[in-house]
Parts: C-alpha cells; structure tokens; sequence
C-alpha cells in the first residue's frame, strides 16, 4: 500500500472517533452539560477533523468544518449561548459533517446545497464572522498599545517563550494563527509580539504568501506537551521553537529595554507614510508589534504555582493500530493451540499417565497457560458497544422528523465490551428497531399530551453482561402493542388463521414474521413488511434471542441476548444416544440424579419433574433430536437444570456427562447447512466433530411437542 494511502486511511479512521466524540459531546451539552470542559472536546474534534482535511487537500470538508468551528469558538468565548436552538442546528451540522467525511473517504460527491444549508444556518447563529480577526473596530494604535511587551530580568521556571513562523501552506489549509494564539492563551497568560520584518513594501507582496511571525510568551502550569498539542495540525506547515523562558534569557544576554521603543517605532513609520521627508528614509527596523490576545492576561509577578504533578495522571496509555486481520489470524491459531492441547491430554488419559505425574502437572500448567493466552487474545477483539450506539442518535433525529414526533435517545452501558464479530451484525437490528419504536411505538404529541404524557417521547438502548452473555434492551415509552390489531393484520394477510388461540406472548411474537406490518401504509420508514423479521433472522444467525415484553399504555421493551464472542466456549461434555454434544455452560443451573418419585406424565408424551417444590418440564434431549424413543426411561441418565434466554426454566435429560471443557466454536451452518435445536460444532480431542446444542430451541420446540424435521440419519453427516 502507498504511504500516503495508508495515512489517509489512519486520518479517516481518527475522523470516525473525532465524529463519535463531536456528538456525543453535543448530546451531553443538550443534556445540560455546559462546563468548558465538553465544550473544548467539541472543538477539537471539528478542529481536528479541519486539520487532517486541509493535509489531503479536501477543500468542502476545510470550508465547512472553519464555519462548524468558527461557531464553536463563539460558543466557548460567551459570545454565544448553546440553547436548545443553537444544539439542534450544530447537531444537524454535525450529521453534515460526518457525510462529508464519508464522501471525502469514498471518493463521492456531496450535494453542495446539503452542507451550504447547514453552512448559512450555522453562520446564521451570531457570533464572530467567519473570516479571521485580530482586532475589534476600535483606534488600531490603541489596540497595538493595548498590551505591550513586558521584560522580567528573572522569568520563572514555569514561563514558556514561544516563537512560531506560519508558512503560505499553513493558510492554504484554512487554518489561521488567530486560533493559534487563542489556544495559548487558555493555556495561562500570555504577551504576544509581531515581528513584521519580512512584510515586503505592496509592490512585491503575495496575496497567498506569509511573511509575520510571532513570538509569545506564556506563563502556566501545564507541561509543554500541552503546548505542543496547540501546534498538532500544523506543525509540518509551521516552524515553531517552544523554550523554557530562562533557557532563553541564558541564550541571549539581558540587555536595557524600552518597553515602548517598538511602539513608537510603528507610530514613526506610519507618520513618514502620510507625510514622507524629502531626504531619502533610512532601512527600516524591524516592527516588533504587541498584538492583543481576546482572553489573554498580561503577565504578572505572582508566586510560582505548585509543582506540576498531572502529566503523569493524564498521559493518554500508547496504542497502536492493529489490521484486523491478523488478529483473526491469531485468534485461528489460539483456537487450534486449544484443540491440540484437548487432544494431548485425551493422548495422556489414554496411556493411562497418573494425574500426579510429571507430564500431567505440566499439562494443567499449559492448559491454565492457554486459558491466559486466549483470554487476552479475545480482550484484543473485544470492542465497546458505544461505536455502535453513536449512529443511533442520527437516526433518531431523521426519523422523529419524517414521523413529526418529538424523541429523547438515551443510552448507558456504552462501554459493555463485546466481541467485534458481534459488534459487527449488531448496526442493522439495532437500526430496525429504533425506526420500529419510534415510529410504531410512540405516540405523537398530541396523542401523548392527552394521555398525560410528556409530549417528547424517550427511547432507551442499554447494554450490560449477564451470565456469560451480552443483554441489549431497547425500550421506549410508547402505547405498546396494540395486540389486536396485531392479530387482525396478521389474520388478513393470511399470517395466522382467524380461529387461531394465541396467548399475549404469541401476540406480540406475530411482528417477527415475515410479510407482517401494521402500517396503514407504505411510507419511507416502514409499511412493507420487512424489518423485525431481518432482526430476529440475524440475532438467530449470532446465537441469540430476542424477546418482547409490552404494557399497553405503557410502552415496549425488547431484549436482545447474545454470545460475547463467536469464538470460544465454555460447555458441558455429555453423552446422548451413545453421541458427544457440548452444552452451553452459561445456561446450566445444577445437575442432578432424577428419582422416579419425582417424575410425572402430564399426557401422552409430555413429562415434568419436581425440583423443590416446582414442577419443570422434563425433555429428553435423544428424544427431541430423534436419536432415541421417546417412551425410553429416564431414571438412568442425569438431569441438567437448566435457564432460557427469557428466564423460564427446564430440565434436560442426558445419558451421561464427561465432563467441563473449553471449545472452539465452529459454524455448522457455513459449513453444512443450518440444523433446528443445533446452534454450532466443535472438535474435540480425539478429531471428532460433536455438536453444540441450542438449549433454547430445543426447549422451545419441545414445547410443541414437535420433534425436529431432521432424522437420524440427516444429523449423523454432521459427524462425517
């Protein structure tokens, strides 16, 4: 790969956390959060954004991010106040931003009306114009001679001298050294001189050129990367010499001063202008100008602040950018590392090997060994749900205007960590749903103002780990289902026949069919019946479960369960029908003996043993996969008691267990074909295949009283 390609790779990949950061800062400060901290943070990232455009010459996404940012600093100088107004034009403004970096990235072309909207509405905002400016309207002498250079014989420790000369491509890039020195000066107080030397007289001069320097000096307590950090963007298009004060004073000797020499030598030379001298003028000096800095203090004799002792505490951990791909590589391999070692220790228990010898001691320690390995192999893939969550604030936004309905988007739990093979299927559920709940679930305003409702509805995602497995709740506020017209618009479609007795579950479970919508008709969002039933389509494909829970009046919540990782899993080894399956450990409670005492027939089939008290389905897993008769005893096996995605719980019956293992999962589907009550395959030590059950299928199915369509037979090619 070109380097530059690969930088500008790395610079689109920054712009997506710079984007992610932009707006979530914006839904923090329209949460109430106006501190200067958040405010700076969604200035840099525009800033930043702006500095890495102007690099690769990208001229649309340099304009707009200026007018994005000019904005911004109006915002964080008290010139404007963010309102609920100005929020939702920055908001908007951000969205445009984010499609500019994506055209930028992918070589498209933006509709210049689309950023030029958003453009004047920002501009429309108040605040400073776009354009640089140094100066107010006042007398400009007053001005020069508002802050004049201050010389101290003995500068402090903490005092910076800072002396940065922008090149014409500094410019070009619409970066400006106004913004420059206002980042100095929040870091602490500042005295700023122009040195104007190189300014040729207008004959000469170049429009694009540059020909100013400056040099200033700083007084605070942060460290000099902060102050390095101002000059991030535009380092390669500037020189800059950032010294500790008294390092320059021992450079150059201390010499008498008049603070206002300069001064009057401007004022001479802007006379000899209007009334030049008839003898010829000498060389001019050269014109050191003090410039004023809006927010700057001038520099005084105070006690030296106390040691700097944050460095440390903020210094940012180093990262380094990782393909993807060859962390795939390395979790292969990791998964193969276990195999190997499954099969070595089966090797060693075949030979009969004492569990107190040498080579099994050794064994265990390689085993706990790569146990470590592959734990911190999968922390490397493991990825926070939050680069999923940013995009649903954008959608929200769109579909609340096309609906005309007012919606909140919260979140928590963003940094619920998860498998990037899972963070990878979850953008299109998720999508679907908040289209699905914010237009079929809530209400419009007038509707909620008479219900005693808050007109602005709220949509809630949440993330957290439960059991081994990551939870997803999108919950809104709305009326609910709406059961019968559910079943109404079912039984017309021919989804459901009309005499069909379906409990308030089955109801609800009616909007996962294909085809189903309630819809009165199509619009942008919705009415052709496609959507929930993608979702539950690829949370199936995951290995997870999505489940409904409604109050009419009172709003939805559905709950999304799914794997941590698609990689590995910790599973119990059990034997049915004289075949090896593994069952998920995550949804085992206790394993126990059944007693005949405690069984009892509940019709022809159908069986239920009691546990404490509580009578729980009996299923035999033989008997639901065909591999054995369904009337066969089951006092002989062993019982796993054991907990579904949506809480309920039964009993498994298993001939025998052989014990607990970690498994590489392996997917049956892409590799044969997809198998009801499966949900992947494993190999295990001795190189045979066994498969993964799918605890809640089965348990779902057995419900039914429906064995599975595959026969014996059709189950055993999984083996070959």
């Amino acid at each position: 790969m070109d380097p530059m390609d690969a930088i500008r790779q790395t610079f689109f990949q920054e712009c997506e956390e710079q984007l992610a950061e932009l707006e979530s800062g914006l839904l923090a400060m329209q949460g109430g959060a106006r501190d200067s901290e958040t405010v700076n943070a969604v200035f840099r990232a525009v800033h930043s954004v702006k500095g890495g455009a102007g690099a690769f010459g990208l001229d649309d996404l340099v304009r707009f991010a200026h007018v994005f940012e000019t904005t911004l600093e109006a915002v964080r100088s008290d010139q404007l106040v963010a309102d609920a107004h100005v929020l939702k034009v920055m908001l908007r403004a951000a969205d445009v931003l984010a499609d500019l970096v994506r055209a930028s990235r992918d070589g498209q072309v933006l509709d210049e009306s689309h950023a030029s909207a958003s453009a004047t509405e920002l501009a429309s905002l108040g605040g400073p114009a776009a354009g640089p400016a140094i100066a107010d309207d006042a007398d400009p002498l007053a001005s020069l001679m508002f802050q004049p250079m201050m010389v101290e014989a003995a500068p402090e420790p903490d005092r910076w001298i800072v002396r940065f000369r922008p090149r014409a491509e500094m410019y070009a890039k619409a970066n400006d050294a106004v913004m420059l020195l206002r980042e100095l000066a929040r870091l602490g107080p500042t005295s700023v001189s122009l040195d104007a030397s190189d300014l040729p007289d207008l004959a000469t001069l170049e429009p694009e050129g540059a020909y100013l320097a400056w040099t200033v000096q700083l007084q605070t307590d942060q460290p000099e990367s902060s102050i390095q950090e101002v000059f991030e963007f535009v380092d390669c298009d500037c020189d800059v010499d950032i010294k500790p004060a008294d390092a320059v004073m021992a450079e150059e000797p201390a010499a008498e001063v008049d603070p206002n020499a300069d001064v009057m030598a401007l004022i001479r030379s802007l006379q000899a202008e209007v009334a030049p001298e008839p003898e010829p003028a000498a060389i001019p000096e050269p014109i050191l100008v003090a410039v004023p800095i809006p927010m700057a203090a001038p520099i005084a004799a105070a006690a030296p602040p106390p040691p700097q002792v944050r460095e440390e505490a903020v210094a940012p951990k180093p990262t380094i950018r990782v393909d993807l791909d060859r962390v795939d590589r390395l979790i292969d391999l990791v998964g193969e590392l276990v195999i190997n070692g499954a099969m070595l220790t089966q090797r060693v228990g075949e030979a009969g090997i004492s569990r107190a010898s040498a080579v099994t001691v050794a064994l265990d320690e390689l085993e706990h060994l790569t146990r470590e390995i592959q734990d911190s192999v999968m922390a490397i893939r493991a990825q926070p749900v939050k680069s999923v969550f940013a995009r649903m604030p954008r959608l929200a936004r769109e579909v609340a205007a096309m609906t005309g309905k007012q919606v909140r988007l919260t979140s928590e739990g963003e940094a619920t960590e998860v498998d990037k093979t899972v963070i990878e299927h979850l953008a299109d559920p998720l999508t679907h749903m908040i289209r699905n709940a914010i237009d079929h679930g809530l209400e419009s305003p007038d509707v909620r103002r008479a219900a005693g409702k808050p007109e602005e509805g709220t949509v809630k995602l949440q993330a957290l780990h439960r059991s081994g497995r990551i939870v997803i709740e999108v919950s809104d506020d709305g009326a609910g289902i709406n059961r019968a017209k559910v079943r109404e618009s079912a039984i017309a479609k021919g989804l459901v026949a009309p005499d069909a007795v379906l409990s308030d579950e089955e109801t609800d479970n009616l909007i996962f069919l294909p085809g189903f919508s309630t819809a009165d008709k199509v619009s942008d969002i919705s009415g052709r019946g496609v959507g929930m039933d993608v979702v539950r389509r690829s949370i199936q494909a995951l290995g997870g479960r999505i489940n409904i829970a409604s109050r009419p009046g009172k709003g939805s919540t559905f709950t999304l369960s799914l794997p941590l990782t698609l990689a590995v899993l910790d599973g119990m080894v059990v034997t049915v029908a004289e075949q090896t399956l593994i069952v998920p450990l995550t949804a085992i409670i206790e394993t126990l003996q059944p007693r005949a005492a405690d069984i009892h027939e509940m019709g022809d089939a159908a069986r239920v043993i009691a546990i404490r008290g509580t009578y729980l389905p009996l299923i035999g897993v033989g008997a639901a996969l065909g591999w054995a008769d369904p009337e066969r005893s089951v006092t002989g096996g062993v019982a796993l008691l054991i907990e579904g995605e949506d809480g309920s719980r039964a009993v498994l019956l298993v001939d025998a267990i052989q014990g607990q293992r970690q498994v590489v999962i392996k997917s049956l589907e892409a590799n044969y074909r997809r198998v009801p009550g499966v949900a992947a395959a494993t190999i295990l030590g001795d190189g045979r295949v066994a498969l993964i059950l799918d605890v809640d299928a089965i348990v779902s199915d057995a419900r039914g009283d429906a064995p599975f369509a595959e026969t014996r037979a059709e189950l055993g090619l999984a083996y070959a």
